[in-house]
């Protein structure tokens, strides 16, 4: 069992975004600010650092550092495309709060 989910869609995402950038794993970590105390911090990697939690994905990883597991077990992550933008939707069963934007989530 992954200690996130990713929706088909979402994998697909991180799939292609890996093949655009020729890198191996994207990354998503949680860091202290934002209006609700924590935000969400995506990245792309050349590849998996050994500590990271990974979910294997076409052609790379989707990965968590140790220090943001935590905050993140249990979580779905999809990808939606919507007419202004498209973002990769975080539904997070540990935050206690959030803004409005979504970026930002509180514990």
């Amino acid at each position: 069992m992954n200690f996130v989910t990713l929706t088909d869609t979402a994998k697909e995402h991180m799939s292609n975004m890996l093949k655009e950038h020729n890198k191996g794993a994207v990354r998503l970590a949680m860091k202290g600010g934002g209006c609700a105390g924590f935000t969400y911090d995506w990245s792309l990697d050349d590849a998996p650092e050994e500590s990271d939690e990974k979910i294997d994905l076409d052609n790379g990883y989707f990965v968590v550092d140790p220090s943001s597991i935590m905050f993140l077990i249990g979580s779905t992550i999809d990808y939606k495309k919507e007419v202004f933008g498209s973002y990769f939707d975080i539904k997070n069963p540990a935050s206690t709060s959030s803004c409005g934007c979504g970026e930002s989530v509180g514990f």
